[in-house]
C-alpha cells in the first residue's frame, strides 16, 4: 500500500481550530521534525494504526509506558475489571494500598508513596515535599533534564554554576524561578561549587538518573557519587525523576543500577501501564511531613483510582513474574549496534546512547554528556531521518531530543525490519 497521510492531514487542520496548535502536549507536534503529525486510530503489540490504515512499528510507547507493548491481555484484563466496579470512588480503595505495595518492595529507597495522576504532579510534590520538611527554598536542577511544566522548573541553563535560572516559558513569574539554580549534567565540580557557596539554602537536587528528555544521556558514576556525598553533607535531600526511567532501565528503576539510594522518588508513566499515574514517595520520615499525617499539604480528587490501580498493578506484575529485562537488553542492544554499522558505512557521523531499552540516535559524532553536547546534533539530518523511517513503517521519537524505547512485544523481526529500514533512510539522509 502507497504511504498516504491524507486523513491524518485532514483531521489536523480540523483539530488545529479546537487544540492549540491541533495537540493536547507539545511533544506530538512534530515541531522538531516538521510535517503533519500522525493520528492514530489503535495499537495492538509493537504496532500502532494510523487513520489512513499504515502500520508501524513503535518506538514511543506512549512516551514509555508501555513496556509490555499496547493492549497486552493482563492488563487489558485488569482493567475491564476495575471498570465493572467503578471509575473513581473519591475514597480508599484496596487496590491504592496494593500498588503501593508493590513500588515500595520494588524501590528499596521508597518507605512510603503518594499516588498521583500524572509525572508533573509527582515532580512538583516531591519538590514542594523537600522544601517543607528541610525548611529551604534552594533547589538545585541540571540543564536539559525534564520534570514536568513545574513553574519553578521551567528554566533555561545558568552560564555558571551559581546563575539563577530564568523563566523559558511566559506565564512563569521571575519570582518562581528565583530559588532555582541550573547546573551542567555530569559536572561533579559545578555541584561541588554550588554547595560550598549556598549549601545551607540548598533544600533538594532534583535530576533524571538517567536522562530522557534531551536525547539518553548517562550519567557517571562519579557525578552520582558526588550527588549523593554533597546531599548527605548538607542535609539537602536527593530527588531522582524515574518517571521514564522507573521499571523500564530494570524493574527497581535505574537508582537499582547504579547502587544510588536517593531520599525521594517520582515516578509515571510504566505504574499506570498507559493510564494517567504518578507517583512520590522515599524516606519514612521524610514522607511522614504529608497531610494528613504532617503540614505539607498535597491532595487529588482522582489520585489512586481503581482502574489506573488495576493497570499499574497488573504492569509491575507482570513485569515481575515474567522478567522481560534481558529480552529488552537483548533486542535493544541488536537494533543499536545494527544501527550503528550502517550508519558507519553510510558515513553518517554518530553516538547511540542506550540504558536497557531506552536510546537515541544523535547525528553527532561526540559522546553526549550534557545538554551543551548534545545541541550540537544535527536537527536537519534527523528530520529527513525520521521523515525516512515514517515513511517505511517506523515510529521513531519526533524530536532528535528524546528517547526511543524498545518493548516486549517487539520481535527480532521488528528488529529485522527497523535495520532493513534505516540503512534505505540512511542513504537518503547524507
Amino acid at each position: 500500500m502507497t504511504f498516504t497521510q491524507q486523513k491524518s492531514q485532514q483531521h489536523f487542520n480540523r483539530a488545529q481550530k479546537s487544540i492549540p496548535g491541533g495537540v493536547n502536549s507539545p511533544a506530538r507536534a512534530f515541531g522538531g521534525v516538521g510535517g503533519t503529525p500522525v493520528v492514530m486510530d489503535r495499537a495492538e503489540g509493537a504496532y500502532l494504526f494510523d487513520i489512513d490504515g499504515n502500520r508501524y512499528v513503535d518506538y514511543i510507547g506512549s512516551w514509555g509506558p508501555h513496556i509490555l507493548g499496547h493492549r497486552h491481555p493482563a492488563v487489558i484484563a485488569a482493567i475491564h475489571k476495575a471498570l465493572e466496579k467503578g471509575t473513581s470512588f473519591g475514597a480508599p480503595c484496596e487496590l491504592e494500598t496494593e500498588l503501593a505495595e508493590l513500588v515500595i518492595e520494588a524501590v528499596p529507597s521508597i518507605e512510603r508513596v503518594r499516588m498521583v495522576n500524572s509525572g508533573t504532579e509527582a515532580t512538583m510534590s516531591a519538590i514542594r515535599v523537600a522544601r517543607g520538611f528541610t525548611g529551604q527554598n534552594v533547589l538545585i536542577k541540571f540543564a536539559g533534564c525534564y520534570h514536568g511544566h513545574v513553574d519553578s522548573l521551567l528554566v533555561k541553563a545558568g552560564s555558571g554554576a551559581l546563575t539563577l535560572g530564568t523563566p523559558s516559558s511566559p506565564g512563569v513569574p521571575a519570582g518562581c524561578t528565583a530559588d532555582t539554580i541550573v547546573l551542567e549534567y555530569n559536572d561533579p565540580q559545578q555541584l561541588e561549587s554550588a554547595f560550598a557557596a549556598r549549601g545551607s539554602e540548598i533544600a533538594a537536587v532534583i535530576l533524571e538518573p538517567v536522562v530522557g528528555n534531551m536525547g539518553v544521556v548517562i550519567p557517571t558514576t562519579e557525578f552520582l557519587q558526588a550527588l549523593q556525598s554533597l546531599c548527605q553533607k548538607h542535609g539537602s535531600l536527593l530527588i531522582f525523576d524515574e518517571v521514564m526511567t522507573g521499571f523500564r532501565v530494570n524493574y527497581g528503576g535505574a537508582q537499582s543500577l547504579w547502587g544510588i539510594r536517593p531520599d525521594l522518588t517520582t515516578l509515571g508513566k510504566i505504574i499506570g501501564g498507559g493510564l494517567p499515574v504518578g507517583a512520590y514517595g522515599g524516606r519514612a520520615d521524610v514522607m511522614n511531613s504529608v497531610s494528613p499525617v504532617g503540614p505539607v499539604y498535597q491532595a487529588g480528587t482522582l489520585s489512586g483510582n481503581p482502574v489506573a490501580m488495576a493497570s499499574g498493578i497488573a504492569t509491575l506484575t507482570q513485569l515481575k513474574t515474567n522478567n522481560p529485562y534481558p529480552k529488552l537488553d537483548q533486542l535493544t542492544s541488536t537494533l543499536v549496534a545494527g544501527l550503528a554499522k550502517r550508519a558507519t558505512a553510510a558515513g553518517i557521523p554518530h553516538t547511540i546512547p542506550r540504558v536497557g531499552s531506552m536510546f537515541t540516535f544523535y547525528f553527532n559524532p561526540a559522546a553526549v554528556t550534557n545538554l551543551q553536547v548534545a545541541s550540537q546534533s544535527d536537527t536537519k539530518a534527523y528530520s529527513r531521518y525520521f521523515h525516512a523511517m515514517l515513511e517505511r513503517g517506523i515510529y521513531l521519537a519526533c524530536s532528535q531530543f528524546e528517547a526511543n524505547f524498545v518493548s516486549a512485544a517487539h520481535s527480532e523481526a521488528d528488529i529485522q525490519a527497523t535495520l532493513d529500514a534505516a540503512e534505505q533512510a540512511f542513504g537518503l539522509v547524507s
